[in-house]
């Protein structure tokens, strides 16, 4: 009797044992490898600028008398933007205008003595050297009337100066002075306003590591975001790769130019862009988590994830079964499989399963496209 006891015991302990035993879809956390879109980016920061940003300044020193242009005003080529105190120019023009008369009246007094000196030179009354004199008199009165003119000219060209107007039909975005201020040109041309051309179109100024630059040409496809408007997506066009390379943090990076449209004008100067230029994508692909691809059993050693050659685990009658799979392009959170014995529906281990009490069993499911 106690050794059929020993027995149904023995027996019992065994089906209880074996009843703990899970099955192996329990024993994984599982997803199901599934067709959809992929898109790879890569993604920098930027800042929105105006594609044309003109500088406006003066060529003159003076004080502000005027201003006609404010913040966000829009103005038309050749508009004036503000007025310097333009006295000071007047005076150097009536003075220049001064000098040029007397220049003219020296001119005509030499050109007289070279007239009279020139008919006694034929009659023989006056040497040959005082006829040269009177020749050299009149031409060096001459010089002095073309002298005075070009002074006159470029000081009615300064008087011009002192009227600032604008080179461009387009939007005031900033005002740097006042009226009362004082400007100085000397040493270079101080900016007085800044004057985007057409709101309507910008662009994003970003840069991307060289590690990056590789994969991006003229014409992708842009994506981003701004923090004015969370939720809502923007859409551009890469526009230009810039060869000029920057050294920041011993990390070389190359300025990236994207186009984009603004026909409600409700992205501004100065916003900071967040960046994703779509490099690659699939539709229809056979996809799987990149936990999948991570993923390795008995406490076995995870090797990253790289483009080429991986390792899949499925679940197959019951059992797991690891399947070479060749890998395509990421988002980041899902892989495409180009080739592998692994099909739409197949269940693959995305990591081991938590232990009783620690969480609830669940099945990861995929975000397609």
């Amino acid at each position: 009797m106690a050794i059929l006891a020993l027995a149904l015991a023995g027996g019992g302990y065994y089906a209880w044992q074996k009843s703990r035993v899970l099955p192996v879809e329990q024993q994984y956390k599982t997803a199901r490898a599934e067709r959809g879109g992929v898109i790879q980016t890569v993604s920098a920061n930027g800042t929105l600028n105006p594609v044309i940003l003109v500088n406006v300044g003066t060529q003159v020193s003076g004080t502000v008398k005027h201003l006609y242009a404010n913040y966000n005003d829009h103005v038309k080529a050749g508009q004036v933007l503000a007025e310097l105190d333009p006295a000071l120019f007047k005076a150097q023009v009536a003075q220049s205008e001064a000098n040029l008369a007397n220049a003219k009246a020296t001119l005509a007094l030499d050109t007289a003595n070279e007239a009279r000196s020139l008919a006694l030179y034929q009659k023989g009354y006056v040497a040959r050297q005082d006829l040269d004199t009177a020749v050299q008199a009149r031409k060096s009165a001459q010089a002095q009337v073309d002298l005075a003119l070009a002074q006159l000219a470029r000081d009615r060209t300064n008087l011009n100066y002192s009227i600032i107007r604008s080179p461009v039909s387009g939007v005031v975005i900033d005002r740097q002075v006042d009226v009362g201020q004082t400007v100085a040109a000397s040493f270079q041309t101080p900016t007085l306003f800044r004057i985007a051309q057409d709101l309507r179109n910008m662009q994003i100024d970003s840069s991307y590591a060289e590690a990056d630059i590789g994969h991006i040409r003229v014409g992708q496809d842009v994506h981003f975001t701004v923090d004015a408007f969370p939720g809502r997506f923007f859409e551009g066009k890469v526009a230009q790769l810039r060869l000029n390379a920057a050294v920041l943090q011993n990390v070389v990076t190359y300025d990236v130019v994207v186009s984009v449209d603004n026909p409600d004008q409700i992205l501004k100067p100065g916003m900071t862009a967040y960046v994703n230029i779509v490099i690659a994508q699939s539709k229809n692909a056979l996809l799987v988590p990149n936990s999948a691809l991570r993923f390795r059993p008995g406490g076995e050693k995870k090797s990253a994830l790289k483009p080429g050659m991986g390792v899949v685990y499925a679940i197959r009658d019951g059992k797991i079964e690891a399947v070479s799979v060749k890998t395509g392009i990421t988002d980041n959170k899902l892989t495409e499989i180009v080739e592998g014995n692994l099909h739409a529906g197949d269940l693959v281990v995305i990591g081991d399963a938590q232990p009783p009490g620690e969480g609830s069993q669940s099945t990861f499911r995929m975000r397609m496209l």
